[in-house]
Order: C-alpha cells, then sequence, then structure tokens
C-alpha cells in the first residue's frame, strides 16, 4: 500500500512525520502522523502505540500538544495517529461537532448515509496496521491508547482484539457509550436503533463478557466537565472489580477534559505500554 509523506519534522532525534494515503475501507484520502524513535534508524524493530484521538481533533492534536516524543524516543516506540474519520467533500457530515467528520466514533456504520465511509473499526484494526507494517520497521508488538472519544475507541478495540494489542491506556475515555449523550447519538446514526449492534461496541460490556484480560490503565481528571453526563467512569470500575480484570483506574484531582491532563500524565502512560511491549 502506497503512502505519501507531506511533512517531517526531527523531534528528539527521531521524526514526526504524516502521511496520506488512499483507503480502500474507507473509500476516500485518509492522513495518519507517526513519531519514528532514532532507534529505527539504527536498523532496529520498534514496537508500535496506536494513538486515537477524541472529538473534533485530527492527527495533529497528540503529536503537537502531548509532549509524547521525548520518552518514545527513549522507550523505542513508534507511535501511530489516525485521523479520527474519514474526511473528503463527498463524506457525510453533519452540523453538530458529535457526528460526522471528526467524530467517527472507531465504528463500522451500518446505516446511510454513513456506511459508505465510516468504517472506522475497520480502519485501525486492519487497513492501518498492514500499512505501518509494510513501510515501517516495526515488531510484531502493538498496543493502543486514546482520549475521550478516542480511549473510548483505544479500551473497545483492545477488548475486542486481545491477540493483536498487548495492553491498553485512555485518558478521560467514553466508557459506557450505549449510556451517554455522545454515544446514544453517534451509535443511533451510524448504527441504527438496535442495541444489540451497539453493545460490540460498548466496554463496559466487552469487559463484562470478556475471557482473555487486557491490562489497561485510565487516568481521569476529577475536575473533567464531561465526567459525570458523558464519561460513567465508574461503570467500568465496579464491572472490573467484578470480573478481577487488571485494570488500573487512576483520579488526579483539579485536572480537566484538556491536552494539560494529557501533557501531564502522558510519560507515564507511555511507560505503562514499554512494560508489554518489550
Amino acid at each position: 500500500m502506497s503512502i505519501n509523506e507531506i511533512s517531517a519534522n526531527k523531534s528528539f532525534e527521531g521524526w514526526h512525520k504524516q502521511f496520506t494515503h488512499s483507503s480502500s475501507v474507507l473509500n476516500c484520502e485518509m492522513r495518519f502522523a507517526v513519531y519514528l524513535p532514532p532507534q529505527m534508524e539504527q536498523g532496529k524493530k520498534v514496537p508500535v502505540l496506536y494513538w486515537l484521538s477524541g472529538l473534533t481533533c485530527t492527527d495533529e492534536n497528540f503529536m503537537q500538544k502531548a509532549g509524547a516524543h521525548r520518552m518514545a524516543a527513549e522507550l523505542g516506540m513508534m507511535i501511530v495517529a489516525p485521523d479520527t474519520s474519514p474526511r473528503g467533500d463527498d463524506v457525510a457530515d453533519d452540523d453538530g461537532y458529535d457526528l460526522g467528520k471528526g467524530a467517527g466514533f472507531y465504528v463500522n456504520a451500518t446505516q446511510e448515509p454513513w456506511s459508505k465511509h465510516y468504517q472506522m473499526y475497520d480502519y485501525v484494526t486492519r487497513e492501518l496496521p498492514q500499512i505501518i507494517e509494510g513501510n515501517f520497521s516495526v515488531s510484531d508488538k502493538k498496543a493502543i491508547a486514546g482520549h475521550s472519544m478516542g480511549g473510548h475507541g483505544a479500551l473497545m478495540i483492545a477488548l475486542r482484539n486481545p491477540e493483536m494489542f498487548v495492553s491498553a491506556s485512555a485518558f478521560s475515555p467514553i466508557v459506557n457509550p450505549m449510556n451517554c449523550p455522545w454515544g446514544q447519538k453517534a451509535f443511533t446514526a451510524y448504527l441504527g436503533d438496535d442495541k444489540d449492534e451497539w453493545q460490540q461496541y460498548d466496554s463496559c460490556y466487552l469487559l463484562q463478557q470478556a475471557e482473555q484480560k487486557t491490562p489497561m490503565l485510565i487516568s481521569q481528571g476529577q475536575a473533567d466537565q464531561f465526567l459525570v453526563e458523558q464519561l460513567k467512569t465508574e461503570a467500568l470500575e465496579a464491572i472490573a472489580h467484578e470480573k478481577s480484570a487488571p485494570v488500573t483506574i487512576e483520579r488526579h484531582d483539579g485536572y480537566d477534559h484538556s491536552y494539560y491532563f494529557i501533557a501531564s500524565f502522558i510519560e507515564q502512560h507511555l511507560k505503562f505500554h514499554a512494560e508489554y511491549l518489550s
């Protein structure tokens, strides 16, 4: 699968680069960003952390704001940050910030007009890893992380693919989208009214059913304006406790939903993944 490099910036002796490619899964041109640690220039195959961003974001937010490059360089970890949704003039959209472009929710849409392009689950779990593994010197070890809507995506994808991702982490994740306004709006539009279809994308449901236990780290700010209505951290915590699942939930007083929170604890998350990627 051919990719086109559109930007390159040296960072901590490694490289931040952006690429575009034609996606056969999403039926549009997609962009993604990578951080290539300096070990890759020494011929080493490195493990990969996939990062999924939240509502209204692109591939750029995390790479520019999170401050992850220094620790990724130290640990010898490649970071891959896809866009949050398909884009293009013929891609369906909505006037709301929480549906359509920038709000793909990492699901495979089954409803019109979304189903032609909004196949983000397949993109993250199939097409993008194939591109990364076909174009970069990487090992077979993968982990996944994300923020908010991307935290939902990371936990959900890890729970559905325990053989693919060795660990998962999230900042301020939407853990129970079936029971929050953001998730209900997106799932109704993308998946229809059948809530049995929704369950396959709900981390609380998936953790309740999980047989293989993927280690997870969740960081939640206690001053997060979306905590009570949208994020529902306590719902996942109760299931993790009931199932004795290896889920660590850390609460941080004073922190909100922003990238200031992510930047404050991203190095902890990278070190967490490094334990399982080594």
